[in-house]
């Protein structure tokens, strides 16, 4: 793979993360208000929402790479009538724009609560629909192995499953600054904390559910799909084999046994420093396994014709 497929790959990775995290906050956000009320919510999330716009920012630049010619960035929209492509960066710069306007008018406080919450909610259904254009623009024919249903479904997991984990990275590690203020487990930032993990291993689980079905049945699919589709299944299972199962340990081990303990370790007081580790290692483990499933999705590239 060359430089410019690299750097699709870092730009898909973390554009989708991004997009997944801030509809994670989102959801953990409005959570923690219910609990605990505004303040608390904003005491727990603001942080981790300053933390996606540098991650925001090297997707972007990702995506400049893979042009070749950033000059070449502002044409690529111009057929957004008919093309994917041109949906997909449209997307992407309008959830950009929207997510670091959110966090500039959160982080501030400017602006009434129900401004802010009116562009985070367009915010994330940009990203959603970023997604999903990012999927359709590999859905063509002449590639038979990224034209199914498992293309969107894979990268919407992706998404969730990232920004689940990378906010539960986030989650801990501002807790770990607050605690300083307050040592021990006795506030409410504590329980918000706990409560939030509990959350972030569920879907971590069934997440990793939802990608450990849809794999077998598309595999399977490739098998009997044809030719070219079969041999994207051979560059998968055989050439590849290796970086397939290894990739599938991985996921398994990050977001399956680590979200077993992550749920465990996150139902009792005392724990935080464990739950620590075990958050930072399963988005770590995850996140490369993640890569890998992303560096296998484009080398599987078997077209039909020239």
């Amino acid at each position: 793979m060359n430089t410019r497929e690299w750097a699709l790959i870092a730009f898909t990775i973390l554009s989708q993360m991004t997009v997944g995290s801030f509809i994670v906050l989102g959801v953990v956000h409005f959570y923690a208000t219910r609990r605990k009320g505004m303040v608390e919510a904003d005491r727990m999330s603001d942080r981790a929402l300053v933390a996606l716009v540098p991650v925001l920012g090297l997707a972007m630049l990702a995506s400049l790479f893979h042009l070749g010619n950033p000059l070449n960035a502002p044409r690529a929209v111009t057929n957004f009538a008919t093309s994917w492509l041109s949906r997909e960066i449209l997307a992407t710069v309008i959830f950009g724009v929207l997510a670091v306007l959110f966090v500039a008018l959160q982080w501030f406080k400017v602006g009434s609560f129900a401004v802010r919450n009116v562009i985070a909610w367009v915010a994330a259904v940009v990203g959603l629909v970023q997604v999903y254009s990012m999927a359709r623009v590999y859905m063509v024919f002449a590639q038979p192995a990224w034209n199914t249903i498992a293309t969107p479904i894979s990268f919407f997991a992706t998404t969730l499953l990232l920004g689940a984990l990378a906010m539960g990275a986030a989650f801990v590690t501002n807790y770990a600054i607050e605690q300083r203020k307050n040592p021990g487990c006795a506030d409410d930032q504590c329980e918000l904390m706990r409560d939030a993990m509990k959350g972030i291993s569920i879907a971590a689980i069934v997440l990793l559910g939802v990608e450990f079905v849809v794999l077998p049945l598309y595999l399977g699919y490739l098998a009997i799909a044809g030719s070219v589709a079969s041999a994207s299944a051979n560059i998968l299972v055989n050439t590849y084999g290796v970086v397939f199962i290894l990739r599938l340990v991985l996921a398994f081990v990050g977001a399956g046994v680590f979200g077993v303990f992550l749920y465990q370790n996150a139902t009792k007081a005392g724990a935080e420093k464990t739950l620590a580790t075990l958050a930072y290692s399963a988005f770590a483990i995850v996140l490369v396994a993640e890569v890998m499933g992303r560096f296998l999705f484009y080398i599987s590239e078997y077209r039909i014709g020239v």
